[in-house]
């Protein structure tokens, strides 16, 4: 596996200045990120099949161990504040539980059982979108587990960053990125991670923007619970209706902080009128908006 074997660049690296260090590995984060253009095809694929899924209900499950499963989690979690995802249809299936995530344990990964039995628990059906995300491609627990959710019918998609790696084959939608070598042999918290973090950044923003989360570049499914986002809200308000900040404040408030109930009662609907031209359209404000304006001509 190339994740695991020395980078001759880097054989002195204990050698260098902090300077030279810094720069070699800031290099090889480049690379890294250049690397995920080769899998854009793939992740499209697995965005487009994983959309219907989740309009049916499913959930999106990230699977993995050590830095990958960290990694997972990390993407899953921020879906919820930015985009007001349901806690219910985030899961993390981690080797050796979320204690995991702060500390080592042992043989963890190595446990097949553990992974088809964290599937059965779940529940995993074909409504489900079930991610696993491994450096090395041959985790044992994250393709056990990816295995269980294939059979269960789900959309399964596999991330890993050695070529020809057996957790593809667990998977509907294998998406390799080559990193090759770590600066720090088998380090691959470094290249490997951050290659493994674009792929999430890249397919997790768009399913939410597919899911209609996301209008004209701003977050119109966000909750406002804090200072910040509540001004971040007045201004999403403003923007989209054109409304100066206390007509933007009142329509939040008449919605109870919906971003987009009160985008469409700046635009006159009543608070009913809005709700059933969303529940209309799933919930897609772009599709609420148009017919609005068709029916205003």
């Amino acid at each position: 596996m190339r994740t695991e074997q020395i980078d001759p660049r880097y054989a002195d690296l204990d050698s260098w200045s902090a300077a030279e260090m810094i720069a070699a590995m800031y290099e090889g984060q480049l690379a890294a990120a250049g690397a995920v253009r080769g899998a854009l095809g793939p992740i499209t694929k697995a965005v487009e099949d994983a959309v219907p899924a989740l309009r049916r209900g499913g959930r999106i499950v990230y699977v993995g161990a050590g830095t990958s499963a960290r990694i997972g989690v990390q993407d899953g979690s921020e879906l919820l504040p930015t985009y007001d995802w349901p806690a219910d249809r985030v899961v993390f299936v981690i080797a050796g539980g979320l204690d995991a995530l702060v500390r080592s344990i042992e043989g963890a990964e190595d446990n097949e059982a553990a992974g088809t039995e964290a599937i059965t628990n779940a529940k995993i059906g074909a409504d489900d979108v079930v991610i696993g995300i491994a450096a090395s491609g041959t985790t044992p627990f994250t393709i056990a587990a990816l295995r269980g959710a294939h059979a269960a019918g789900a959309v399964t998609i596999a991330v890993a960053n050695n070529a020809d790696a057996p957790i593809f084959a667990a998977a509907r939608h294998p998406i390799l990125v080559e990193t090759g070598s770590e600066a720090v042999a088998g380090s691959t918290r470094m290249n490997a991670g951050t290659a493994q973090k674009i792929v999430l950044n890249l397919f997790s923003t768009a399913v939410m923007v597919k899911m209609g989360r996301v209008y004209r570049g701003l977050m119109v499914d966000m909750r406002a619970r804090n200072a910040k986002l509540r001004r971040r809200a007045v201004d999403i308000v403003r923007q989209i209706v054109g409304c100066a900040e206390g007509d933007a404040t009142r329509h939040l408030e008449q919605a109870d902080g919906d971003l987009k109930t009160a985008i469409l009662l700046g635009f006159g609907l009543s608070r009913g009128g809005a709700t059933e031209l969303l529940k209309r359209h799933g919930g897609n404000l772009r599709a609420a908006i148009d017919e609005f304006k068709r029916g205003n001509r």
